[in-house]
């Protein structure tokens, strides 16, 4: 069964335009079907990722997951990881654990299912594709000046004004 609506469009270019930069992911294929350690009820492990080529005046980043396709109108934020210190140029495999040692005053805030946390993919049964947006956020500031109970809503406001740049990698999932 399929919710029959129109998919809807990439984010990003949607927003301020900012510079870009370059995330790989040895578990995330630009455009490809997620691995099952990446899906909810499988894994429910957030990715591995490296970037490079932030802009000179970066102090921190943040790292978030985006699901446009999911069946509201705000989409559902999978992942929140905020105040990353610029030093940080990667993630492994399951830092976004609940409770996962963090480095510097990094955070994750609450993700749209309402855990500290990476939530995986879970697309309702029968749903047409759905792409998840794994960005990383370069941000001119050393904190993003929010807290862990902010919401993805806040935290993208934030990072509207105090992003210099985003590096995108998508991956797709279908239940």
């Amino acid at each position: 069964m399929s919710l029959d609506r129109p998919v809807a469009p990439d984010p990003y270019p949607l927003l301020p335009a900012v510079a870009s930069f370059s995330v790989t992911s040895a578990d995330v294929t630009d455009g490809g079907p997620l691995k099952d350690d990446q899906v909810a009820a499988l894994g429910n492990t957030s990715p591995q990722l490296s970037w490079s080529g932030a802009p000179e005046g970066t102090t921190s980043y943040t790292v978030t997951c985006f699901d446009p396709d999911a069946p509201t109108p705000s989409g559902f934020w999978h992942w929140v990881l905020v105040d990353l210190p610029a030093d940080v140029t990667s993630l492994e495999a399951g830092a976004g654990a609940e409770g996962a040692p963090l480095p510097g005053g990094a955070f994750m805030c609450r993700n749209d299912g309402g855990s500290h946390a990476f939530m995986g993919a879970a697309p309702p049964q029968g749903d047409q594709v759905h792409r998840y947006y794994f960005v990383v956020h370069a941000v001119k500031e050393e904190t993003l000046g929010v807290d862990a109970d902010a919401s993805p809503a806040v935290v993208s406001f934030n990072l509207a004004f105090k992003s210099t740049a985003r590096a995108i990698i998508h991956g797709t999932y279908q239940h």
